[in-house]
């Protein structure tokens, strides 16, 4: 079964073409480097929730857009050898005072598949 690295984060609206851009891009370094797929979504219908919500997880305030994001690769063990190709690519090297997000509220984890149909 296939291991996935999910993303939830908060995007400025008045960065969103910003992000888009850059979400572009590491798409195309992440599958040129081996993954299997690579998707990147804006909320179109995330309430904040009263106790729990992706909104509230990332601490989304009205003028930003939620983003929730995976990439697809063969195994655990791809993953980590294609991550690791990533994240030395220079065409990934951004200064953190210029990115589009705050990265401080980025969720994401690592995901064995159990169901995939």
């Amino acid at each position: 079964m296939s291991y996935v690295d999910g993303f939830i984060l908060a995007v400025p609206k008045a960065r969103i073409d910003d992000y888009k851009a850059l979400a572009r891009k590491a798409g195309d370094v992440w599958k040129e480097h081996g993954a299997l797929a690579y998707v990147e979504c804006t909320g179109d219908d995330v309430p904040y929730g009263e106790l729990t919500s992706f909104p509230r997880a990332v601490q989304a305030t009205d003028d930003e857009i939620v983003v929730f994001a995976w990439i697809v690769y063969e195994s655990r063990e791809q993953r980590d050898a294609i991550n690791a190709k990533v994240m030395s690519d220079p065409r990934l090297k951004e200064d953190p005072s210029t990115m589009p997000f705050d990265g401080k509220r980025m969720i994401y984890g690592g995901f064995e598949t159990f169901v995939q149909l």
